[in-house]
């Protein structure tokens, strides 16, 4: 008798050291587990506001184009052009019109040419004409809308022609009137206009990561 609750007891001890030890395995596994999702995810995360950060410095870059006299001149928030660095009205009272080339009396292609005339200081470009009302850049008073604002207006598909980010990258590299811009001819005086902070190249390049990044827009 005594031999086989000695044997029983053993029995016992070995089933439960068995479950102890399967128990602590699955214990440990679980934490490991655990940690390893906790650091997938943290790192997910911090990936990913990397890539929202390095969208937004992007963006910035672009809006320092966006912003500079060669391209903010023509998205007005007004009835009229812009001419200079100063953004003054564009004289002799040109007005926008019904679809932002003038007026049939006086419409944009009456001066601006296919290509710049340098003899004169008139630019010129294919299409010349106001970007449409939803895609001004600066307010009633001609100060240029903060970054987030324009950022708002770029991406909103009603109000920019529909353009997804492919189209806009697509838009930046290849549109004329935007090429025009680093090529804008010389002034009537017959010195060089100015040019926006970064080359085209450069303003692509920024595009492209903004677009890669999911085109974040500044709060």
């Amino acid at each position: 008798m005594q031999s086989n609750r000695r044997g029983k007891s053993g029995s016992t001890l070995v089933i439960i050291s068995a479950f102890l030890f399967a128990f602590a395995v699955w214990t440990a596994y679980s934490v490991t587990s655990g940690q390893t999702i906790r650091i997938r995810n943290t790192g997910a995360q911090a990936q990913l506001r990397g890539s929202t950060q390095q969208g937004l410095d992007a963006w910035q870059q672009m809006y320092s184009v966006l912003t500079h006299p060669r391209c903010i001149n023509c998205h007005t928030a007004t009835n009229y052009p812009q001419q200079g660095d100063d953004r003054h009205r564009h004289v002799a009272n040109v007005i926008r019109g019904p679809v932002g080339k003038g007026v049939p009396a006086f419409t944009c292609h009456a001066c601006h040419q296919e290509a710049n005339a340098d003899s004169t200081g008139v630019p010129g470009g294919h299409d010349w004409h106001l970007a449409p009302l939803p895609m001004r850049w600066q307010d009633t008073n001609d100060r240029p809308l903060p970054s987030s604002a324009v950022c708002r207006a770029v991406t909103d598909r009603r109000r920019n022609e529909n353009m997804d980010g492919a189209a806009l990258l697509k838009h930046h590299q290849e549109a004329l009137l935007v090429l025009w811009a680093w090529n804008p001819g010389r002034r009537p005086d017959g010195t060089m206009r100015t040019v926006p902070p970064l080359t085209h190249d450069e303003f692509v390049a920024a595009t492209r990561r903004w677009v890669d990044a999911g085109m974040p827009c500044p709060r």
